[in-house]
């Protein structure tokens, strides 16, 4: 089987964004957090801290990054999740909201169209986070579950959140926090592509 790709991808020039870190947006927009407990932008990361950069942020910049000859846009992770990176995916049909949400993503997505430039989505569908819907009602009833062939669990009772026994299912890189998908599974592998569909339809021109 030969595998085409798109024509634009061989002459793209790439530009990768980790959201939180980009830039905050100065311009008023809807947000659900009015007085944000951001890191200062300045002060050195932290594991668990939030610099509040945004999809509006970004929007605002569009015209730099063309400026920089870009045509294309590569995001880390922006679905909605418990950590800053979104590695840790609660929801992969809606966009964080601490982002902007899915309304400002397809303002940013119209904007960069608008200057001919490509918008990539990085889908992390080896694994998900503990508070994914599916891995969360195994948590609440064990193997009674619908869910429980999606992951690959490994023995009773699982263990998210101490370290002291053994989690008992698969994290990527042994993380408990990140339980990976049973892509054996038809029904995981399925809701993958459905996934990848919607974000195709809504107007992402990649993954």
């Amino acid at each position: 089987m030969q595998i085409q790709t798109p024509d634009w991808v061989k002459h793209a020039v790439f530009y990768q964004i980790f959201p939180d870190r980009f830039a905050r947006g100065k311009q008023a927009h809807p947000r659900l957090i009015q007085q944000p407990n951001w890191e200062d932008w300045d002060a050195p990361p932290t594991l668990q801290g939030y610099k509040g950069g945004d999809l509006w942020g970004i929007m605002e910049n569009l015209d730099y990054i063309a400026s920089l000859g870009i045509n294309a846009i590569y995001f880390t992770p922006i679905f909605q999740s418990a950590c800053n990176h979104r590695y840790h995916t609660h929801d992969y049909y809606q966009v964080d909201p601490i982002l902007g949400g899915n309304i400002a993503f397809q303002k940013l997505l119209n904007a960069a169209h608008e200057r001919n430039i490509k918008i990539v989505l990085d889908g992390v569908f080896n694994h998900c986070s503990r508070g994914f819907f599916y891995f969360h009602d195994i948590l609440e009833n064990g193997p009674y579950s619908p869910w429980v062939d999606w992951f690959k669990i490994e023995g009773w009772p699982l263990a998210p959140y101490t370290g002291d026994i053994p989690a008992n299912y698969r994290g990527w890189a042994g993380n408990r926090a990140l339980p990976e998908f049973n892509h054996d599974h038809p029904d995981v592998r399925e809701y993958i592509m459905q996934i990848a569909e919607y974000w195709l339809e809504f107007g992402i021109d990649g993954w």
